[in-house]
């Protein structure tokens, strides 16, 4: 429990600067400068999802799944929306302390709570179907292939279970690193694999069905003195694109595995506690500084940086059109340029904040804003 006891004041640490432990005056936030704008964003429809982010640092994140939308807020307020209109298809109470949320697929909708608990309820109908208990807090979003459930908890264990039934069919023991940040990434969950990255800057493969290790891979090797320093935690979730996984690490690397093998295709210095987008070729990451790269996966040289945000507290990016898309601290989307980072388009959703990964799909661009507005945007 000690990573837990020191999650809270690491993640307020993080969120507040970016900046490096040993700095001496703290910087503030950078003021946002002035563009010519070439994209605008027109807004489809909006909806009200309860409290949204709460009080805490909590990271929910809605799910897409076929034509509907769902969303959750942290005190276990649930919606399936029509993802096109808005319109709000069922809506569920479920006085509940939601830390993980939202998954979905094969006709469940999955949250995960502070109580330990995971929780899936059917997709048409908002019905619940089972609930089961894990080992400790659920952060992130369940993940399913459609036969089991597999969810990553704070103490970094990863357990399945039966998709149908709730009941676990396995688990699996990780030593957590002593100081990590408040919160972990979503496991990725195929046919044949559950992967999911570590605080302790690794990521492992398991076979889904038996739960024993395929492969294990380290991105990140702790450095410094201070347990501070040594934090490389896998906290912005994992990307899978085609056969390559794309990691980020808080104070390590950011990188390109190959799925099956696990083998680092290529990779880079970077930190980051929110993770990355890739589209072009190319690989976009919000660093904890509040610079935003464009990398090339050919080379794992930087196409382009942008540091006119820095200590921004950006959310991860998503990439929408031929844009980079990401959110920050004071509620301002933020578009920029796959090609050459430059700024392209911005629009103000909520001002308390933008902390949860856009959304694309399709030509639509969902942001979830911390007080619980969910909106719906088209490029004019």
């Amino acid at each position: 429990m000690m990573g837990w006891k020191y999650a809270a004041v690491l993640a307020l640490a993080v969120a507040i600067a970016g900046c490096s432990s040993n700095s001496k005056k703290e910087l503030p936030p950078a003021e946002l400068t002035n563009f010519t704008e070439e994209v605008k964003l027109e807004t489809e429809w909006s909806q009200s999802v309860g409290d949204g982010q709460g009080e805490a640092y909590n990271l929910l994140v809605p799910a897409v799944d076929g034509e509907r939308i769902f969303a959750a807020d942290v005190e276990g307020v649930v919606m399936a929306m029509d993802r096109l209109t808005g319109k709000v298809i069922w809506k569920d109470d479920l006085d509940l302390p939601v830390s993980g949320a939202v998954g979905a697929g094969y006709g469940l909708v999955l949250l995960g709570t502070l109580k330990g608990e995971v929780v899936a309820l059917d997709a048409d109908s908002g019905e619940e179907k089972w609930r089961a208990r894990v080992t400790s807090e659920v952060l992130a979003p369940p993940a399913t292939n459609g036969d089991v459930v597999v969810v990553q908890t704070q103490d970094d264990r990863l357990i399945a279970l039966d998709a149908a039934t709730g009941s676990q069919r396995w688990i699996y023991e990780n030593t957590p690193a002593v100081l990590t940040l408040r919160g972990t990434g979503a496991p990725i969950v195929t046919n044949n694999l559950a992967v999911a990255g570590l605080s302790t800057g690794k990521v492992i493969a398991l076979d889904v069905q038996r739960g024993l290790p395929v492969w294990e891979q380290r991105v990140a090797v702790p450095q410094g003195r201070s347990e501070l320093d040594r934090v490389v935690d896998i906290d912005g979730g994992l990307l899978l694109s085609g056969s390559t996984l794309y990691v980020a690490t808080y104070q390590g690397r950011v990188a390109g595995l190959d799925l099956e093998s696990g083998r680092i295709l290529w990779q880079r210095e970077a930190s980051s506690y929110v993770g990355v987008a890739q589209g072009f070729g190319n690989v976009y990451v919000s660093l904890a500084s509040g610079t935003v790269e464009g990398v090339d996966e050919r080379s794992s040289s930087a196409l382009w940086s942008n540091d006119a945000l820095a200590r921004r507290q950006l959310s991860a990016p998503e990439v929408f059109s031929s844009y980079v898309a990401f959110g920050d601290f004071e509620g301002y989307l933020h578009l920029v340029s796959q090609v050459d980072g430059r700024f392209v388009g911005r629009e103000r959703i909520d001002s308390d904040g933008l902390r949860a990964r856009p959304l694309a799909v399709g030509d639509m661009l969902y942001v979830f804003g911390n007080s619980g507005k969910l909106v719906a945007l088209k490029i004019r």
